[in-house]
């Protein structure tokens, strides 16, 4: 029997909270990187042929804007099904990511519930 979308989202409501705390702090906000305006903390998809499959701009812990890359471009992300994220999640530490300019915070960003790449 197939759950309906509200009943999956019901079930999923206390996954997605304990998420939501450790990355409560992030502020979109506009930078410069290399002399071109780049946004904060947005993640983005890298174009295909790249080393990694995602990017972000974060500053480090010196001010500096820096640009970190991570997943690995040949597989796919299969964060809707509950199991695999929590699988994923424990596997990599996900209750204690580390600081936004590594690799392993923005993995565990995207692996969280409600994640969405935009472009």
């Amino acid at each position: 029997m197939m759950k309906s979308f509200k009943r999956y989202n019901e079930e999923t409501v206390d996954a997605v909270c304990e998420e939501c705390d450790i990355y409560a702090d992030l502020v979109l906000e506009e930078s410069e990187y290399q002399g071109r305006k780049v946004t904060l903390n947005d993640p983005f998809r890298l174009p295909s042929g790249s080393k990694r499959k995602f990017g972000v701009y974060a500053k480090n812990e010196k001010g500096n804007v820096v640009k970190v890359q991570f997943g690995d471009p040949n597989m796919e992300i299969k964060r809707d099904d509950p199991a695999r994220r929590k699988s994923f999640r424990a596997r990599h530490g996900c209750d204690n990511p580390g600081p936004k300019w590594k690799a392993k915070y923005w993995s565990c960003y995207q692996w969280r519930a409600s994640s969405k790449v935009d472009n």
